[in-house]
């Protein structure tokens, strides 16, 4: 009766099943007066007392919220809002280039069905977050791994792109995603890894997709947007695509589409707003025959609510200062947790807002342990696809004097205590 889509079996694993029992436990322990329950896996700002102030976004945004004015591409004033987004931290994309949608999530979708048929493969990131193995799946498409591997720099360890895992992609492989400040190592694509990224795009005929969600969340003064290697900080190549449509299009740029996912869920710190988009480039010949498409997509659903876009238009006049009070905690906790454990066990964040910790036992049983003991919760690094046992993740999103206390009882159960 049900899709060939969905899994065969949508019951928890006895290993989630077992966790939501330890989770209840110990907030019930915590409540009755016990050791405090501390949440490492929290990923929303909001719930972790850094929502962004709606009152005067609100005010400005009430008038529109009851206008209906469809646009397959988004109202163009809440599209010129993001192409400022961009503006002031260096981009120069135009509102032509720009599609909104309701998520991330959507954006893939609306990609997924407008390059892909049943059966094509997308080529993720391995570790990566499985939400874009299930997004596939519901398009009747295959997931295809390259890898993260990690390497010894100068500073410590990171995680670096393997490149040369890019040569075993299936032949029905279609788009190559990149995550960028990636989730959950903090990986973010140096120039050298995006050409050669780009390479292989070109040479095998794919469609380049950059979730960049965390983009505003880069730690380190080497870290770029990837659409700096490619448009060049404030570079200027417009294009008219009639009607006096300009697009930025650099004439030597990629000879592969580029497709840049991001929204308002981490730019702002609003995910209950439901408002992403996608900016792309294309080569000149190929860009009106995509944003058609893209369009004859979007036209069929048009899920973007009137409020949302109303909101985006106006919070993200506030993103530059909102991404500043988000980073200061981020790196607060970072330096917490860098100093708890050595380089070789807590590999370089680049960027984003999780960080990785190898603690060298099964993983799945340190979890548990960890929330049953001492109340704290981590994600087990196998739900993220380790080729290795033993790692964690953390949000580096906690309030700080929490974040310290569950470190130091993290460090309380690895030392044997």
């Amino acid at each position: 009766m049900l899709s060939s889509r969905l899994p065969k079996d949508l019951s928890p694993s006895p290993f989630f099943a077992e966790l939501e029992r330890a989770k209840a436990s110990a907030k019930k322990d915590a409540a009755e007066g016990g050791l405090p329950f501390i949440d490492m896996t929290v990923s929303s700002p909001v719930k972790a007392g850094l929502p962004i102030d709606m009152d005067v976004a609100v005010e400005e945004a009430r008038k529109d919220f009851g206008c209906w004015n469809p646009d397959a591409a988004g109202w163009k004033s809440a599209r010129e809002a993001v192409v400022e987004y961009y503006r002031e931290r260096g981009g120069n994309f135009t509102a032509g280039q720009i599609i909104l949608t309701a998520s991330t999530s959507e954006a893939y979708s609306v990609l997924f069905k407008t390059f892909c048929d049943p059966g094509d493969v997308i080529l993720t990131p391995m570790p990566g977050y499985p939400l874009l193995d299930t997004l596939a799946q519901l398009e009747h498409l295959e997931c295809a791994p390259y890898f993260l591997k990690l390497q010894r720099e100068k500073a410590g360890f990171r995680f670096v792109l393997d490149s040369d895992s890019l040569l075993a992609a299936p032949e029905k492989a279609k788009i190559l995603l990149l995550v960028s400040p990636h989730n959950p190592t903090g990986h973010c694509v140096s120039r050298e890894e995006w050409n050669a990224a780009v390479r292989f795009c070109e040479e095998n005929n794919l469609i380049l997709v950059v979730d960049e969600v965390f983009g505003d969340y880069g730690f380190s003064p080497e870290v770029r947007r990837s659409w700096e290697y490619l448009m060049g900080s404030g570079r200027e190549s417009l294009w008219d695509a009639g009607g006096n449509d300009f697009i930025n299009l650099p004439e030597d740029g990629s000879k592969c589409p580029i497709f840049w996912l991001n929204g308002l869920s981490k730019a702002v710190g609003s995910p209950q707003l439901k408002l992403g988009w996608m900016a792309f480039y294309a080569p000149r010949e190929q860009f009106e025959p995509i944003r058609a498409a893209l369009e004859f997509v979007e036209d069929a659903y048009l899920s973007v609510s009137a409020p949302a876009q109303a909101l985006g238009t106006a919070l993200l006049k506030q993103s530059a200062a909102y991404e500043s009070r988000v980073k200061e905690r981020l790196l607060a906790n970072w330096q917490t947790l860098r100093e708890a454990f050595p380089s070789k066990y807590c590999p370089e964040v680049l960027g984003g807002w999780y960080a990785v910790v190898r603690l060298g036992e099964d993983d799945e049983e340190l979890t548990l342990r960890l929330l049953r003991e001492k109340h704290v919760l981590v994600q087990p690094g196998f739900f993220f696809d380790f080729d290795e046992d033993g790692w964690v993740v953390v949000s580096l999103l906690q309030d700080p004097p929490l974040f310290k206390e569950a470190v130091e009882r993290i460090l309380y159960i690895t030392r044997g205590n």
